[in-house]
């Protein structure tokens, strides 16, 4: 068996399962998940209607690239929504949803042949498939702590020049999972001369990009290229997914765009690797990337739930409103001396309301100045529930504080 697989840690949804053994919740209150981030809103009918109306197309073997109708889509899209224009034959393919992207991504740009072992960098907290890749691709990762006095950016000023030598892929996520930040465009910046100095490739994963709060919607890696002089996207590889943005995560669709050199031998990979995504998702595709209508109404409805819990929380947990995504990033109160799968086991066992321990999404940072993990004493609350749900989830968590530690 590969060795590599021995060095794989647990998802963190399996480690819940595990703290949660042997646990029997209070029966007086039906079970309400926040632990996992599977968008809850319906899917569109139109998208519905497009995957049946195209099932012929499951008689024939789908291009690994897509068709040139698939990928204008994308381009299509990415115009409308930044303003950018990108060449459908050569800077844009299909992705089976951003997780297989991101994991064979690495395993096209790491060169694991070269000594000292390469390095991949992930920011700290993460989505664990950065790690994964990372590790199966036969490089080191190196996990970069958000910082939570700086609305949790990455602190990129910490890692030091060797390991910036060793680099050659790092995953940016923007908006974040867990904490919904957003990179700006100085921090882009500081990266995009990093790569410059030192070869990297940087992985911009934009899942989220479409769930916001403010008026100014988040900026994408490739606009920040753009805008920074840097029109050809050199060494920039940024992923995106139909799954949150029209609430379609069985369809396991998306796509990469970015620097031409890049997705032609990412498209060798793939074409080995057998990624081709199957012309009846490639017509639902299609049918989701051109509409905005159903996008807009599901950034409504998180806007609406999150303006109803937000509220109920500040009081008793340190959380605030994100700049994206659908998760709160929340501290446990100061009386659970940070032990947040002490403050995740009880509130399941009082109130049957389940949430995922922040330091199951992080590792400890030894190399640092300061080795804690980032995640520890915090908790991820996934909104994706309808309103009247989350609120009675947040609900439970306010009595659940106010009741003390047991």
């Amino acid at each position: 068996m590969n060795p590599l697989l021995s060095r794989l840690q647990p998802y963190p949804f399996e480690r819940l399962k595990q703290l949660f053994a042997g646990v029997t919740p209070v029966p007086e209150y039906a079970p309400i998940s926040l632990g996992i981030g599977e968008p809850k809103h319906a899917t569109p009918d139109f998208i519905k209607e497009a995957l049946t109306a195209s099932l012929g197309a499951l008689a024939a073997y789908p291009a690994t690239a897509g068709d040139l109708k698939l990928r204008t889509a994308f381009t299509d899209w990415l115009q409308t929504r930044y303003s950018l224009a990108l060449d459908p034959a050569t800077q844009v393919l299909p992705v089976n949803g951003s997780r297989e992207a991101l994991f064979s991504l690495a395993q096209t740009v790491i060169d694991a042949t070269v000594s000292p072992q390469p390095v991949v960098l992930s920011p700290n907290p993460f989505y664990q498939i950065y790690e994964g890749a990372a590790l199966l691709s036969g490089a080191e990762p190196y996990y970069v702590p958000s910082v939570a006095s700086r609305n949790f950016a990455v602190d990129w000023d910490s890692v030091p020049d060797d390991i910036w030598a060793r680099t050659q892929l790092v995953f940016v996520c923007s908006p974040g999972n867990p904490t919904g930040a957003v990179m700006p465009l100085d921090e882009w910046q500081k990266l995009f001369a990093l790569s410059d100095r030192h070869g990297f490739v940087i992985a911009a994963d934009e899942c989220y990009s479409e769930i916001y709060f403010r008026d100014e919607p988040p900026l994408s890696g490739l606009e920040a290229s753009v805008k920074l002089g840097r029109p050809d996207f050199k060494n920039l590889i940024a992923l995106t997914s139909l799954s949150k943005r029209s609430n379609v995560p069985g369809l396991r669709s998306g796509f990469v765009a970015g620097d031409a050199a890049i997705i032609k031998k990412f498209l060798l990979y793939r074409t080995y690797h057998g990624s081709a995504m199957s012309g009846t998702v490639a017509a639902a595709s299609i049918a989701a990337w051109g509409d905005e209508a159903h996008v807009i109404e599901n950034r409504a409805k998180y806007r609406a739930k999150f303006a109803a819990v937000t509220p109920l929380l500040e009081p008793v947990l340190d959380v605030r409103l994100p700049d994206a995504s659908f998760y709160l990033w929340g501290g446990v109160p100061e009386v659970w001396a940070g032990d947040d799968e002490a403050f995740a086991r009880a509130l399941y066992a009082q109130y049957n309301v389940t949430v995922l321990p922040g330091s199951y999404l992080a590792r400890n940072t030894t190399h640092s100045a300061n080795p804690a993990n980032p995640g520890k004493g915090r908790i991820r609350m996934a909104l994706v529930a309808e309103t009247a749900e989350c609120v009675e989830a947040a609900e439970r968590i306010v009595r659940f504080v106010q009741d003390g530690r047991p």
